[in-house]
């Protein structure tokens, strides 16, 4: 297991959403229309204004004041807000408020898709995303059916590899909707 994910530019955020399987959750589940810096600092932010970040304490808390702090947990702090919730409240009822439990208490690929697809507002791309930091950070093995071949957050075991990770997924997006240009043409 990791000390640390290398996902922001805080040490502090890196080493809470490496031990804390709920930070690394809400992490993920704000990695969308944000930076990955911004999205991986949001656990902390919360953890820091709520005093805490288990799922207990997530889907019970007033979380929009939380989320409009300044600075802003997100873009969309009312959406976001209702999503960890949602997410806090699926963990807390589906795993005794344990996170960890989404990918220790499946012992293969199939099952640990399945668990992360249930999560709400985890899409393919997010499965695949997790799926690759547990593969390829800390070492779950049911977890190494889910890794793309593409570079993921997976990839990101240092500051440059972050810098690395997100130049070669603009270049990705680019080829994608040069390709969806195409195809609609």
């Amino acid at each position: 297991m990791p000390d640390r994910l290398h996902f922001t530019d805080s040490d502090e955020a890196n080493a809470l959403i490496a031990c804390d399987p709920m930070a690394l959750l809400v992490g993920l589940a704000l990695d969308q229309q944000v930076t990955v810096q911004q999205a991986f600092l949001g656990p902390l932010r919360l953890r820091e204004r709520l005093g805490a970040i288990d799922a207990d304490t997530l889907a019970t808390a007033e979380l929009v004041p939380a989320f409009r702090e300044k600075p802003a947990v997100h873009r969309y702090p009312a959406k976001m807000a209702e999503r960890v919730r949602d997410l806090a409240v699926h963990v807390r009822d589906n795993y005794g408020g344990d996170a960890e439990r989404v990918w220790t208490d499946a012992p293969d690929a199939e099952t640990l898709r399945a668990n992360i697809a249930a999560l709400p507002g985890f899409g393919e791309m997010k499965v695949k995303a997790l799926g690759a930091i547990l593969a390829k950070r800390f070492g779950i093995e049911a977890a190494d059916g889910l890794v793309p071949p593409h570079p993921t957050l997976g990839d990101v075991d240092s500051p440059e590899a972050l810098l690395d990770y997100q130049a070669a997924k603009r270049e990705h997006k680019a080829e994608w909707t040069k390709m969806k240009t195409r195809g609609s043409s």
